[in-house]
């Protein structure tokens, strides 16, 4: 197993709707043995929705991984220097994130945990989930796609009929873009017909 042992990252932000995509494939690479730390937003923590209260996908994240979710930036920080991740994943990673990591603004754990990831020249796989990402957005998805050490969980337009701009990654192949990341390889082909 090519996860096997590996320490990966976990995060979440708040593209709440996609969560039942995503708790799948943490277990598949708990599963696999890797050892998977979650990371999560503010937003994660402190929102209620339709999909959810925040306190419970908490709650899910520690039985799942079995270790405690990293909720700050000062608990994220020494997965820099003292405790290195081998892979940073983010799924969902909303427009709002895209943006700010794009633009190197480190305002959450789990963008905190991406960037000491980047430091230790260690990959950070991205699974977009964003309504604007052929929109306003799109230059920041580039940026990033241009960016040494980023790879992308492949996606395509979930909804061009009704949500022409709207982008969403194929979160089953989530483990499958994690190893590629991990050999330095970009999983192929990125852009796919979604579902």
């Amino acid at each position: 197993m090519k996860l096997e042992g590996k320490q990966i990252g976990f995060g979440l932000t708040g593209s709440h709707c996609t969560y039942e995509a995503v708790v799948p494939q943490i277990k598949k690479l708990v599963d696999s043995g890797a050892n998977v730390i979650p990371f999560v937003t503010f937003t994660v923590q402190n929102t209620t929705t339709r999909f959810g209260e925040g306190e419970d996908w908490i709650k899910k994240l520690g039985e799942i991984t079995g270790n405690e979710v990293v909720d700050s930036i000062v608990k994220a920080e020494p997965f820099g220097p003292k405790t290195p991740l081998d892979c940073m994943v983010i799924a969902p990673l909303t427009g709002n994130s895209i943006s700010k990591f794009a633009n190197a603004m480190t305002d959450s754990p789990v963008l905190m945990a991406a960037k000491a990831t980047m430091r230790n020249l260690n990959p950070v796989v991205l699974g977009i989930s964003t309504n604007d990402g052929l929109g306003l957005n799109g230059v920041n998805i580039m940026r990033l796609m241009a960016a040494k050490n980023i790879y992308f969980i492949p996606y395509g337009q979930d909804s061009p009929q009704i949500k022409p701009n709207s982008l969403v990654a194929q979160m089953d192949l989530l483990s499958e873009t994690v190893e590629a990341a991990l050999d330095g390889r970009q999983l192929q082909p990125v852009l796919r017909i979604y579902g």
